[in-house]
Formats: structure tokens, C-alpha cells, sequence
């Protein structure tokens, strides 16, 4: 039977925590590498190590948030209270990471970024979650996380917005005033969106979830052949995009000589990748959602080395260019979320427990263990072939920059098209497995009415 469609202003008021939390993301990944190692003179190496560490990290706090956010419910459902512990968290660490007062220290630097990685993940895991379970439709599925996606987008062109102000403005101490901005803005904003995402959403009745050994919890994860696909399609995604964002400032700067303009295009990009979502959610209608993600990365992979052609100087070809790489921004992260509810799907079968945190725990942690690996491994690179974050850089550096900034996402999109093709689950698999649930909880409802007459 299909589910009615949610409203467009309750998916907004959902969404919302999702433009806090792009706001976080987005400087961990371009700005925040920069400052620490060039203003705050921690030096590419270190900070390149910090980051891979505090990333790790998650590895261990990933998992346990998705355990305690399906195994901990309170009154107000099983996700929204660990989204309110979130906030003062991470606005704390949020503060003490953007705000520093110089000089810092690499201990500084490491407790911080853990901290605030606590509280990032707390939010971020009980919001996709709690997304996961707003609709059981194979298409509705899609469109609620083209919502959360959405807004994630909107996020970081709101948040460039700061620094592209600055950078017109020629602050002194421009990447200092530009990186605490951000902070504001995210200290601000989240104990607000999530203010109106509590007031306006609720969430659905959870069933009850039966007792499983540890055995039985652990085995049907490693029998699951859909989970480790598309677990190795993210870590192959999320290595890309971290990649990219990591040496973006680098190649704006020192190939396409664009300095004054790094915000700016980074803007451009974004709401490029805004207006790509509407066209992805229709051809994944159209075409299912694996079969959509496999296009939309040949699409990536080829149309990467592109980025040549962009003659140094060319603000204009530089922006037409990255208009067409927009479809990059949204749409893996739409439907790799979209996909993974449907994945859950497979284990309540055979489980009878509705694991969804602990499924996108395994989602945020792909996406982050394969963005740490990519920062540490690409600032390793760049120091080994020469490359001066301040200072000037031979020919053979330059080139090398470029060569790795292309080669990356090249390589990573053809890999995810090669994964992704013959994923299992489709429209038709996931209504099918959708029924069998449906019975099921039928047969536990009836069983339980029996029981009470008796």
C-alpha cells in the first residue's frame, strides 16, 4: 500500500539541522586544513595528521552512536533527544575550533576536533536516521533525503557566503576572521534549526524490538551483500569529495590562478549542485537508484579532466566548468542515503530489529574514513612533490597538483560505477521485502491480541 506523501513544509522544518551541519562540514574539509597549518602555524604534516586521527575516531564513536540511538528511546521518540544532546556539544567544541586564540598548540587542536567530532556525529547519525524512517516507500525514501540534501547544499553556499564577503571586504588577517565567522554562524544557527525541527516533526511509532544475541546481531551484517557495496562505493565517494575539497583553495590559487575568487566559485559549485537534485531524483523515478548513481559517477569520472582546459586567469570558464561538476555535489549523497534504508530493510527481515542508526553509522563512517584517509594521503602527496601551501612552487609542483586533483576523482567515480552495477535491490526487491514486513508485523499484532484475550 502506497504512504501519502509528507508535506513540503514538514520535510523543510525536518531538514533544517541539515544546513548547520553542512556548515560544519564544509570548513573542515577546505578552510579549516588552511588555517590551522598556515596562520596558526601547525604546519601541513601535522595538521594533515591530526585530522586523519580525529576522523579515525569516529570509527569508534560512528557504530556506538548508531547502538545507543536504536537501543536508547526516550519519550520523545528514538532519535530526537540525542539530537538536542548534540547541540550544546558541539557548539562548544564548535567555538573553541574556529575561535582560538593563537598561538595553539597540536594537543589544542587534537582534543577539540574529538570533541567536536563527538557531537557532529551525535547529530548527524540521529538525523539521517530519523530521515530513514519517515517514509517504508522505495521513492519516498529518496525524495525526504533530496529534502535533508537539499538543505545540506543550501548549508555551504550560506556559509561561503561569509568568507566571499570578507575577501571582497580585504580584512586583515583574512583567514582568521573568515574561519571564525563560520563558527558564529554554526553556533548560532544550530540550537535554532533544531528548535524548529522538534517543534514541527515528530516522529513515527517504533515497534518493539526483539532480544538478539551478539551472534545474531553480527553475523546478518557480514552476510549482507548489498551493505558492503554500497559501503565501498561510499568509502570511494567520500575519498573523492574529500580529496577535492581539501586541495580546492590549492588549485584555485596556484593552477587556475583565481585566488580572489576561491569563495566565490566554491558558491557557484554549491548552488550548481542545488539545482541538480530535482533532475537526479526524477531519473532515479526513472531509472532506480543504484542505476541512477552509476550514471551520474561515469558522468563525474569523465567529465573530471575538463578541469585541464581551464586556462589560468578565466574566471568565466573556470564558473561554467564547475556549473557542470554541480552534479557531483548532491546526488551520491542523496541516493547512497536513500539506498541504505532500503539496505536496513534486508536486516529487520532477517533480524526482526530495526538497526537504522547502526546502518548509517557505517554510511557516516565511510564518508569520513575515507575523507580522513584522503587528507592525510593527499597533504602527504603534495609535501612530497614540493608543494608550498605559502610560499612559491616550481613548475613540477604545480603540475603535480593539478595531475592529483583530476586523478583523484577520476579514478573514484569510475570505481563506484564499476560496484554499484549490479546492486540487488531495486524498486521491485525492496516492495517485495516491504510486504514480507508488513506480514510479518501483521502475524505479531495478531499474535499479541490472542495473548491479551487469553
Amino acid at each position: 500500500m502506497a504512504e501519502a506523501r509528507l508535506s513540503a513544509w514538514k520535510l523543510s522544518a525536518f531538514s533544517g539541522p541539515a544546513i548547520p551541519i553542512a556548515a560544519l562540514g564544509l570548513p573542515i574539509g577546505v578552510y579549516l586544513p588552511h588555517f590551522y597549518a598556515g596562520p596558526m602555524e601547525l604546519g601541513l604534516a601535522t595538521v594533515g595528521t591530526i585530522f586523519m586521527l580525529a576522523r579515525f575516531w569516529d570509527v569508534i564513536t560512528d557504530p556506538a552512536m548508531g547502538v545507543l540511538s536504536d537501543k536508547f528511546p526516550s519519550r520523545w521518540g528514538r532519535r530526537r533527544h540525542w539530537i538536542v544532546l548534540s547541540v550544546p556539544i558541539t557548539a562548544l567544541a564548535a567555538y573553541f575550533v574556529f575561535i582560538p586564540t593563537a598561538p595553539v598548540t597540536p594537543a589544542y587542536l587534537f582534543f577539540w576536533m574529538f570533541i567536536l567530532y563527538v557531537g557532529w556525529t551525535m547529530l548527524t547519525i540521529s538525523h539521517m536516521a530519523w530521515a530513514a524512517e519517515l517514509s517504508d516507500d522505495y521513492n519516498e525514501r529518496s525524495r525526504v533525503q533530496a529534502f535533508r540534501e537539499a538543505f545540506q547544499i543550501l548549508g555551504v553556499p550560506l556559509v561561503l557566503m561569509l568568507p566571499a564577503i570578507i575577501e571582497t571586504m580585504g580584512a586583515e588577517n583574512m583567514e582568521s576572521v573568515r574561519v571564525e565567522a563560520m563558527g558564529w554562524f554554526i553556533i548560532v544557527l544550530l540550537p535554532l534549526t533544531v528548535f524548529l525541527n522538534l517543534r514541527f516533526v515528530g516522529e513515527r511509532p517504533s515497534r518493539p524490538q526483539p532480544h538478539v544475541s551478539l551472534k545474531d546481531a553480527f553475523l546478518p551484517l557480514l552476510k549482507n551483500k548489498a551493505l558492503r557495496l554500497i559501503v565501498v562505493a561510499d568509502f570511494a565517494s567520500g575519498f573523492s569529495a574529500a580529496s577535492l575539497a581539501s586541495m580546492f583553495i590549492y588549485e584555485v590559487t596556484h593552477v587556475w590562478q583565481l585566488k580572489s575568487f576561491a569563495s566565490l566559485l566554491m558558491l557557484l559549485y554549491f548552488f550548481a549542485g542545488l539545482g541538480f537534485i530535482p533532475l537526479v531524483l526524477r531519473l532515479s523515478y526513472r531509472f532506480g537508484k543504484h542505476h541512477t548513481l552509476v550514471g551520474t559517477s561515469l558522468f563525474n569520472a569523465c567529465f573530471a579532466p575538463v578541469l585541464f582546459l581551464i586556462p589560468p586567469g578565466n574566471i568565466y570558464v573556470a564558473a561554467a566548468v564547475l556549473v557542470f561538476l554541480g552534479v557531483n555535489v548532491g546526488s551520491a549523497t542523496i541516493l547512497y542515503r536513500s539506498i541504505m534504508a532500503d539496505v536496513a530493510d534486508i536486516d529487520e527481515l532477517e533480524t526482526g530489529q530495526r538497526r537504522t542508526g547502526l546502518f548509517y553509522s557505517m554510511l557516516t563512517l565511510t564518508q569520513k574514513v575515507g575523507g580522513a584517509v584522503a587528507v592525510g594521503i593527499v597533504f602527504w602527496t603534495l609535501a612530497l612533490i614540493g608543494f608550498n601551501p605559502r610560499g612559491d612552487n616550481s613548475a613540477h609542483a604545480i603540475n603535480g597538483l593539478s595531475i592529483v586533483f583530476v586523478a583523484v576523482p577520476v579514478i573514484c567515480n569510475f570505481l563506484v560505477a564499476a560496484i554499484m552495477w549490479r546492486f540487488p535491490i531495486g524498486l521491485k526487491e525492496q516492495q517485495a521485502l516491504r510486504e514480507k514486513l508488513e506480514e510479518r508485523y501483521v502475524e505479531e499484532s495478531e499474535m499479541t491480541e490472542r495473548g491479551q484475550a487469553n
